[in-house]
């Protein structure tokens, strides 16, 4: 898709996730199905979800894909290192990345998106693409504020730190 096509879908995406999550705040309900539109979305994608922060690590959370690494650590991998410096990051080449966490063979490229409810990490966004340099600034200016939505309309009582 061109520039102009991939800023209407995602214009679109979050119009239909702001939707979706009108109605109710459930967290496991929330990522399930906002991971779900992603993938839908998105072409090429290896894996698309979420990790929660539970105080000491990253945990696996709801997710489309192949299965996937169930704990991180923070400052560990992509995930790691995006939770513990509360910013969005994208490897073009997941191969040339030094403190890249190998889960899936088939992933490329990456792009993590930290969920802060309250001032606080509640965990993060992850997607990993088949293709080398997949994500670029239109993604992260709208899977930021796909996040920032999510984050609004969605309690994370359950994960959210003291």
């Amino acid at each position: 898709m061109n520039k102009q096509e991939k800023i209407d879908g995602y214009e679109m995406l979050n119009l239909q996730l702001k939707g979706l999550l009108s109605e109710q705040n459930y967290t496991i309900s929330n990522l399930a199905n906002a991971s779900s539109l992603l993938w839908n979305f998105l072409p090429d994608q290896v894996y698309t979800g979420f990790y929660l922060y539970n105080g000491e690590k990253l945990i696996l959370g709801p997710f489309q894909g192949s299965v996937s690494c169930v704990e991180i650590t923070m400052g560990k991998g992509v995930c790691g290192e995006s939770a513990e410096k509360c910013e969005t990051m994208i490897v073009d080449d997941v191969k040339k990345h030094k403190n890249y966490i190998s889960c899936d063979g088939r992933a490329r490229s990456e792009i993590v998106v930290p969920l802060v409810k309250n001032g606080k990490v509640v965990g993060v966004l992850d997607l990993d693409s088949s293709e080398v340099g997949f994500y670029d600034e239109i993604d992260e200016k709208y899977l930021e504020e796909f996040a920032d939505i999510l984050c609004e309309m969605t309690d994370f009582k359950f994960f959210e730190v003291a």
